[in-house]
Parts: structure tokens; C-alpha cells; sequence
């Protein structure tokens, strides 16, 4: 093997390790202050400096994606007149890996006098900032990957595991689902894929619609003009089944000679699989790979037809 092989396989064995790591280093600290910030009526402020600041930021990214409102405030900028963006309610989520930090130290008067919780993020539970706060997190690790044991690689990686850790019991706490994540990412394919609804794209036009006595040499030219794989037989305005391309060929199978002179209602398929308008295309999707079915019919309340919805319709999102 190679050495610069060797060391990216060192890389990844010295940080999995420090991962494994912190199972033992939970204490009850974790569950208050997981509690502490699902109870809070504030928002979860991340401070951090140097790399710490870059993992908070994506903790804070991450926690408000997921449910809890938080932002990144910088401790240097906090300290030159950005405190004001601290609210009595926030809880303080503060990360360095020395607790020692001295743009950070530099807060905490402050802090313990407006009230704030603080939670604290570091290596070193005798540390300043671990002492001064209302609940201690360790993410101590034995060593950094870094050949120099210098450069934060170990130590940022069990950090940011930790703030991932936060959000998971966090979403658990407040039972949040894929709809409350869509929300936050209207924008997304996620989003897109969970909100949007049967109606928004299911086909509504010159749907492939035939009675129950229509034959099959009649059904097989409507089903290959509408390219959709079915015709529905409806009758007094109501479904009452649908023929697909698979009960057309197994009609054949069965009876060569005289198939072409049977009748929809005679081969149709009398409880297709529906949905309605309203619903969501997960929901339609889900519906259509567990049955391993390529359309679903859409009614409306009264059992009338409304649309077809194909699966390459959710699919695209």
C-alpha cells in the first residue's frame, strides 16, 4: 500500500475512534441539555472560534433545519457590540476544544448576568468555559489526526458529531417528521418531492376512459392513443375498474381466439388502487412501489374520476 494510502486509512481510523469515543464521555449533562434547549422559549445562539466556529456554524445550520431555531454569532463581533442579539430566553451553545478560549471567556460575565443557560462544548471538563457553564458536553479525544498533533481533524469531527447528536434527540424529543423538514426546504427536491400534492401533477386532460361494454379491440386502440398503460371503465360517472395493458395480454393468453370480443367489465380489474387530489406524491409513491403498479387513479370523494397520476410523475422530484 502506498503511504499516501496509509495515510488517509490513519486519518479515518484516528477520527472513527474518537467518535466510538464519546458514548463513554456522555454524562447526564447531555440529557438536561437536550431538555433544556427542547423547553427553550429562545433561540440556540453557537459561538465558536477558528475551526470550532466553522463546526458551529454547521451545528447551527443543522438545528434550525431540524426544528430549532439557531444562529452562529461570532464571539469576537458579540464582543464588539453584537451581544444586543442576545435575548434573555437564548440558550449559549459554546464550542472550544481548549475551554480556554479567550474571546469566548470574555462573554460569560455577561451571560451569567442576562440569565442565558449555557451550554458548553469542549475537551476539557476542568477547563474555564466548561466550569462556567450550566451543562458540560465533552468531546475530549486522545489525539488529532494531524501527523503534528497540532491541527484540529480529530477534535472538530467528535464536535460536530456531538452538535449532530443535539439535533437527533431533538428531533426525537419534538417528533419531527419529513413534512416539518420539507418546510425548511421548499425549495429543495425534498421539498418539493414531500409537499406537493396528487393535483399538481397528475394528468387531468383526455384520459382514457371507457364503459363496461366496450370491447377489448376498442379498449387496446384507447390505451395505445393515450400512452398511459390503462383505460378506466367508468360508469353513471363512477370507477367501477380499470383494464391495463397486463389484463389485456392475460385475456389473450387465456382465450386467443375469441379475446378481442370480450368486454371491459368481463377483464377489468374492479378495485384499482386510488388516491386523491390532495394527497401528497409521497404518499402516491409509496402507494405505487409497494404494489409495483406504474399509475394510480385519482377520485374525488363521489368515487368519480379526476385524474391519473403515473409514477414517472413523482418520480422526476
Amino acid at each position: 500500500m502506498s503511504e499516501i494510502k496509509q495515510n488517509a486509512i490513519n486519518t479515518f481510523e484516528i477520527e472513527a475512534a474518537a467518535i466510538y469515543n464519546l458514548a463513554s464521555l456522555l454524562t447526564e449533562d447531555y440529557e438536561k441539555a437536550v431538555l433544556a434547549i427542547r423547553n427553550c422559549r429562545g433561540k440556540v445562539i453557537v459561538i465558536g472560534m477558528g475551526k470550532s466556529g466553522l463546526i458551529g456554524s454547521k451545528i447551527a445550520a443543522t438545528l434550525s433545519s431540524t426544528g430549532t431555531p439557531s444562529f452562529f454569532l461570532h464571539p469576537a463581533e458579540a464582543y464588539h457590540g453584537d451581544l444586543g442579539m442576545i435575548s434573555k430566553n437564548d440558550i449559549i451553545l459554546a464550542i472550544s476544544n481548549s475551554g480556554q478560549t479567550d474571546e469566548i471567556l470574555k462573554l460569560i460575565p455577561f451571560l451569567e448576568e442576562n440569565g442565558n443557560i449555557i451550554i458548553s462544548m469542549t475537551g476539557n471538563s476542568q477547563s474555564t468555559l466548561a466550569t462556567h457553564s450550566n451543562f458540560h458536553l465533552n468531546v475530549a479525544v486522545k489525539e488529532e489526526a494531524c501527523p503534528l498533533r497540532l491541527t484540529p481533524t480529530a477534535s472538530t469531527t467528535a464536535a460536530l458529531v456531538m452538535g449532530d447528536a443535539l439535533a437527533i434527540s431533538l428531533m426525537k424529543e419534538r417528533n419531527f417528521k419529513a413534512e416539518d423538514f420539507a418546510r425548511y426546504h421548499p425549495g429543495g427536491n425534498l421539498g418539493k418531492h414531500l409537499l406537493t400534492k396528487v393535483k399538481d401533477v397528475m394528468k387531468k386532460d383526455n384520459l382514457p376512459i371507457v364503459p363496461p361494454y366496450m370491447t377489448i379491440s376498442e379498449i387496446i386502440f384507447i390505451i395505445s392513443k393515450s400512452r398511459l398503460g390503462l383505460a378506466v371503465v367508468i360508469e353513471n360517472n363512477k370507477i367501477t375498474g380499470v383494464v391495463t395493458d397486463g389484463d389485456v395480454r392475460r385475456a389473450m393468453e387465456k382465450d386467443q381466439k375469441g379475446f378481442l370480443h370480450l368486454k371491459a367489465e368481463e377483464i377489468m380489474s374492479k378495485a384499482p388502487k386510488m388516491i386523491t387530489p390532495d394527497a401528497r406524491i409521497k404518499e402516491a409513491e409509496e402507494i405505487m412501489r409497494s404494489n409495483k403498479i406504474h399509475s394510480l387513479i385519482v377520485n374525488n370523494p363521489a368515487c368519480e374520476l379526476v385524474g391519473i397520476l403515473e409514477l414517472y410523475d413523482v418520480s422526476v422530484f
